[in-house]
Formats: structure tokens, sequence, C-alpha cells
């Protein structure tokens, strides 16, 4: 390609060769009317089906079509991480390869973008899955809507769009991947949704299991730490200490109560055991949450990132 696209659609796949035909035909109607240099970024993700001779197949015939092959199998988030990291669009879509994300949702999301949203998610409304991954997601969204203050129906959903910006500054790692609405909106980007059509699966198998719902509340509570915490880590494990000593101070004033009225009974309760625990257990948390801010204190020292908007010059 000689003229830098204005639009990158990134799509991360994994065993996927029976769906990518159609998908790029998809993709190609969808961008069809749009006026817009775009590049289509396959990441195969160590596949072992013949997935990237037929997207090699693909970009024979098309130079848009890039792609980039792992030698095993990484995860959605490294591929997606890769994807970013080689975009050269202003505005970057994501989408699966099964076929169950529709790629004329694209000129919509884009349209959301233009109007002055950083971050786009789509929102699944009417799922076509089967109740035991749709009752599942739905608890898991609700609890991070809820976790996290933001109004996202849908976190799971691989068809979003971005700003360029706000993909080049996100670190992802793990299985992070489905929390970007919630790492771009703690750095300070909008973030907004829209209903998208959904598709059941045509072929092949879904890649994921009952595992992932574990690993995404796991998820939930490191993005928690790393967002809201990683720069204040005391505020967090001071606080359970000294939640936890108070009401071990609470427990043993109460005992010397019960021993002023009615002399020795602290052979007859765990109370005093539990007390005590409580204490210790307290302290120790805000010898945890010292050391932590120490370390942070050491670690940020001249290495503190921020998002910057705009610079006066630009």
């Amino acid at each position: 390609m000689t003229v830098r696209p204005s639009l990158s659609l990134v799509v991360p796949l994994f065993n996927e060769r029976e769906s990518l035909a159609p998908l790029k035909q998809a993709i190609d109607s969808a961008l069809a009317g749009l006026g817009r240099n775009a590049e289509i970024l396959f990441i195969d993700d160590g596949s072992r089906d013949g997935s990237f001779e037929e997207i090699e197949r693909l970009a024979a015939s098309d130079p848009r079509v890039r792609a980039i092959r792992f030698r095993r199998n990484y995860g959605k988030a490294a591929a997606l991480a890769v994807g970013f990291a080689q975009a050269e669009g202003d505005i970057v879509v994501t989408l699966d390869a099964d076929l169950q994300d529709d790629p004329k949702e694209i000129p919509n999301l884009i349209a959301k973008v233009e109007s002055g949203v950083d971050v786009v998610s789509g929102w699944k409304r009417k799922r076509r899955d089967p109740l035991s991954k749709t009752i599942p997601s739905r608890l898991f969204n609700w609890v991070v809507a809820r976790a996290t203050g933001i109004p996202i129906h849908d976190m799971n959903c691989g068809l979003k769009a971005y700003r360029a910006e706000v993909v080049k500054e996100i670190n992802l790692y793990g299985e992070l991947h489905r929390y970007i609405p919630v790492l771009a909106s703690w750095r300070g980007y909008t973030v907004g949704e829209i209903p998208v059509e959904h598709h059941p699966r045509r072929s092949g198998k879904s890649k994921y299991g009952p595992w992932r719902f574990v690993a995404g509340f796991l998820d939930l509570l490191t993005i928690m730490m790393l967002s809201r915490f990683s720069l204040k880590p005391l505020h967090l494990f001071g606080s359970v200490g000294l939640v936890m000593g108070f009401a071990g101070t609470l427990v043993n004033l109460y005992l010397v109560g019960l021993r002023l009225h009615y002399g020795n009974i602290q052979g007859r309760t765990p109370l005093l055991m539990l007390g005590v625990l409580l204490i210790i257990v307290g302290i120790q948390f805000l010898s945890t949450g010292l050391l932590a801010e120490l370390i942070a204190r050491s670690l940020s020292r001249g290495k503190t990132e921020y998002s910057v908007e705009r610079r006066i010059p630009s």
C-alpha cells in the first residue's frame, strides 16, 4: 500500500479457516461505501488448521490485507496487542473472525467515533449463543459495570472501534483485552456503546470454556489494582488493615468490659483469640501497604505516564 490507511481492521483468529473467505467478502461490502483507505490486519494466533494459508490466498488478491502469524497460541490479548502496534489507521476497528460479529456494523462504529467518542463497544443486545454462555456473560458484565462504574452492557463483544491514540497507549497482556473500555476510561478517554447485530456460529467451535469467566473476575481484580492503586497501594492495604485492626480492638475492649463485670471469662470464649488475630493481621496489612508504597515510589520515580490530550505548541 502506497497511501497511509485512515482505517485499520484488526482481526485476531485461531483455527477459523472456513470463516475467513466469507468474512473477507462481508468486510469488502462494509468498506465499499466508506470512502476510506483501509487495511485489514489478520493476526493468526498459532492456528493449525490452514488458516494462514487461507489468509495468504486472500492477501494475494487484495493489497489491503496484511497478516502476522504466531508460532504458538498466545491468546487474544497478545494478538490484539500486536495488531494495535502494527495498525496505521486513525481509527482502529476490531472484530472476531468467527462470523458472529457482523462487518456491516463497521460504518456505525466509525460514525460514533467521529461524533467524539474515543472508544465504542458493540452491545450484542440479542445474543445468538446458548444459555450456558449468555447467562454467565450477563452476570459478569453486571458485576464489572458495578465494580468499575462504567455502564457498558457487553465487555466481551469483539466488535469495537477506537481512536488510534487509545490503542497505542494501552498495554495489553494476559486476558485484559475484555477490559479495554475500562482501561481507556481510567486514562481519561470517553467510552460509549451501540447495539450491534450478532449471529450464531456457522462453523468451528468456541475457543473459550467456563474457565474464562473465573479468569475474567480475577483479571477484574488485577485492573482495579493496577488502575486505582498502582501508585497508592497503601490506600488499599491500609484501609483493610485499619478496618481489621479497629474490629480487633473493639473485640478486645468488649472482653475487657466482660472481665471487669464478670471476672475471668476468657477461657470460656474464643473472642480473645479472634481479637488478637484481627489486630495482628491488620498490622500485617498496614506493613504490606507501606512496603508496597516504597516499592511503587521507587519504580515510578521519573517514569510515571499520564495521558496527554493536547500540547501548545502542537
